[in-house]
């Protein structure tokens, strides 16, 4: 039964990732097109809106939720909840850090998709590319933590994780020089 659960934990964690993924790249593309003229914004941000709202409410949302649902049940069929705060757990906490702050970076897309579905655009689609890295961030780091937590230090991890940002960043920046 356990690995079963741990078998759909692993399936909707990907799911989930590809709306994260792609969701941020519907509001790169809608805020584009708000500096479209008439009539393709209006085309064009109306097909964003159903793609948009589809996808969220579609995937990325039952994604997340079941993502915490089989994640719980798991940690708790699991030896980790008795060990959580020992020496030997202490990975699995800062992994539980690393997804309570991904789940606020879930509810932070939620408010742009309200604002965006409103009309509001207030980010720049530079803002909002820079805001889509954040997931992949999240991703190397629980993963790289659940993996190779016995073959890496802490110390070692963070500087990974720092440089890796520094790359991602420095990608962005690439583009965007790219695009001009």
């Amino acid at each position: 039964m356990y690995l079963y659960l741990k078998a759909l934990h692993i399936i909707f964690i990907v799911t989930w990732f590809a709306g994260l993924f792609y969701f941020p790249r519907l509001f790169i593309y809608n805020t584009e097109a708000n500096n479209k003229p008439e009539p393709e914004k209006s085309i064009l941000q109306k097909q964003f809106g159903i793609m948009m709202k589809r996808l969220w409410y579609g995937i990325t949302w039952p994604s997340a939720v079941l993502t915490l649902v089989f994640g719980l049940w798991v940690l708790f069929k699991s030896p980790w909840v008795e060990i959580l705060f020992q020496p030997a757990g202490r990975w699995m906490l800062v992994k539980l850090i690393f997804v309570f702050f991904l789940y606020l970076y879930h509810f932070s897309l939620q408010k742009i998709y309200n604002q965006q579905a409103k009309g509001i655009f207030n980010y720049s689609s530079q803002q909002l590319r820079i805001w889509n890295e954040v997931a992949t961030i999240f991703l190397v780091a629980i993963v790289m933590l659940v993996v190779v937590r016995q073959n890496i230090s802490a110390l070692w991890g963070v500087v990974g994780l720092l440089l890796f940002i520094i790359v991602l960043m420095s990608v962005v920046r690439i583009y965007k020089m790219l695009r001009r």
